[in-house]
């Protein structure tokens, strides 16, 4: 089985996200591309499992870590496009998604921290707890890795060729 796929048989994953990805708010991410290859919610799961896996081997907070991950990119336009007066997109969706998330589930303080500052490095507010700092490097790694892998297959097939 592919690795990114591994978290639909994982019953302990599954068992601290599957409430949430129940729900219409976060199926309403698979209709919103993300890095150019895929959708906001396979984004957000491969960010969430990954950093649940991350925070598993660590002996953290996975429940947060999972839940949190599933939930930092909860907003519904195109970042591309949409643009705000309040500032960058790296500095406002996340406070849109952490909105979202407070309406549609109780939050704890990791899971606030999580969301919130899972743009650190493109933002100046430096996460308070370990989780956070995975949520956000796990980000970047999938941001990085889903942008080039429409490049990665055009070179590999040239190569073929």
């Amino acid at each position: 089985m592919e690795k990114y796929r591994q978290w639909e048989t994982d019953t302990q994953y599954r068992a601290l996200i599957d409430d949430l990805l129940a729900t219409p708010e976060v199926q309403h991410l698979a209709d919103f591309t993300q890095h150019h290859s895929g959708t906001r919610l396979e984004h957000s799961i491969r960010v969430s499992y990954t950093s649940y896996l991350i925070a598993k081997k660590l002996h953290l907070n996975v429940r947060a870590t999972a839940r949190a991950g599933l939930l930092h990119d909860l907003f519904y336009y195109d970042w591309r496009v949409t643009k705000f007066d309040l500032g960058t997109h790296a500095y406002v969706h996340p406070r849109i998604a952490l909105h979202n998330a407070e309406h549609l589930t109780d939050l704890n303080k990791v899971e606030r921290d999580i969301i919130i500052k899972h743009m650190w490095g493109a933002t100046l507010a430096l996460p308070r707890y370990a989780e956070s700092y995975i949520v956000s490097l796990v980000d970047d790694y999938a941001a990085v890795a889903e942008f080039a892998h429409p490049y990665r297959q055009k070179l590999l097939k040239l190569i073929e060729d």
